[in-house]
């Protein structure tokens, strides 16, 4: 069976002061020299690949021409689902990013970090472009044939009110774009805003549950549903890529902090360039896919846990025990259960970290 392939770009003109993702500022040297690193790794790899995902960091300070030939040595099927993150800023001008090339290489889906439909909360955010640079990133990808595109928002941002969300839906509703990601804002320790999370105008936790429901229901009125807890798309336009992490299915990853599973087997490059550029071996994690891990990442998805699919993959259904303490918290609204199928609310999603946790303990 196919598998997926992640390609870990881990270069960014800046720093976004909420970010702790590894990434670095790039030289041309270093584009050359990674470029080469990642061809080489996958020079040999065995598996064909049916989604690519070239994530970040930000892929487009790589270039067109190098996100080409990375795709060149890879052993991709006719109709996989290759997608790039892309950065409005590095695309939004002609000939800045060459869309047509990638278009040409097989790209056919574009991640826009679009973050914000407002200019003020984007630059709350450490976002370089505008409103006005987005939309004419979007329109070079459509002009170059690539019309299958996702934006991202973020939730819970500095002065975010329920008017501002609803600015930002519209827009990317209004854009095309046929899927969109909706996260709720983390101040992850470390960061710019972890040191100040006193002086910024952050909404609280439950104006980020508002912010977030609101959300949910603003996006599904345009006609797209919701998949996951984050993740809403048109019919057919779900992320094939991330669906596999979701359904615990096999994938690879290149570049140094991207982890894999393959075989039963997890494991990671470590969040050392150089240490990747110089060919070290990727690190074991140990086993991974039993039924736990399985029930874990299914219950991120609208779908859910299904009784019937359990069967199909282990010989056995889900333990009477967690049907058991589903049932217990049905009574709160957090979850439901049909037909065999347990699965998160809206307001269990607010909470799924600690439902699952409940659930599978």
């Amino acid at each position: 069976m196919a598998k997926g392939l992640y390609i870990h770009i881990p270069f960014c003109g800046s720093k976004c002061p909420y970010c702790d993702f590894f990434s670095i500022r790039p030289t041309d040297e270093l584009i050359e020299k990674y470029t080469l690193s990642v061809c080489k790794a996958l020079k040999n790899v065995p598996y064909e690949f049916d989604t690519v995902y070239f994530g970040g960091g930000t892929p487009s300070q790589l270039g067109a021409d190098n996100i080409c030939r990375i795709l060149e040595e890879a052993r991709v099927e006719a109709k996989a689902e290759i997608t790039v993150e892309c950065n409005p800023s590095d695309c939004c001008e002609e000939n800045s990013f060459d869309f047509s090339a990638l278009s040409k290489s097989g790209v056919n889906r574009i991640s826009l970090g679009l973050q914000s439909g407002i200019d003020t909360e984007r630059k709350a955010l450490g976002r370089r472009a505008g409103v006005k640079e987005a939309e004419a990133a979007i329109n070079r990808a459509k002009k170059a044939g690539i019309d299958n595109i996702t934006l991202d928002l973020m939730l819970g941002v500095p002065g975010q009110t329920a008017d501002t969300l609803k600015e930002s839906v519209n827009f990317c509703v209004s854009s095309g774009a046929k899927h969109i990601s909706a996260y709720i804002l983390k101040t992850e320790e470390g960061t710019y805003y972890y040191k100040n999370r006193d002086k910024l105008n952050l909404p609280d936790e439950d104006a980020c549950a508002d912010l977030y429901l609101e959300c949910c229901e603003l996006i599904e009125r345009s006609g797209m549903r919701q998949y996951e807890i984050s993740n809403f798309a048109y019919p057919g336009f779900e992320s094939r890529h991330n669906l596999k992490y979701w359904h615990c299915e096999e994938y690879l990853g290149i570049g140094p902090a991207a982890h894999s599973f393959i075989d039963g087997k997890r494991f990671y490059y470590p969040r050392d360039i150089d240490s990747f550029m110089n060919g070290c071996a990727p690190v074991n994690d140990g086993d991974g896919g039993d039924f736990e891990e399985y029930a874990m990442l299914a219950l991120r998805l609208t779908e859910g846990l299904s009784d019937k699919k359990t069967r199909e993959r282990y010989g056995f259904g889900i333990p009477k025990k967690i049907f058991d303490r589903a049932e217990k918290l049905t009574d709160i609204g957090l979850l439901n259960i049909d037909s065999g199928r347990i699965y998160l609310t809206k307001k269990g999603f607010l909470v799924s970290n600690s439902v699952i946790t409940e659930l599978l303990t």
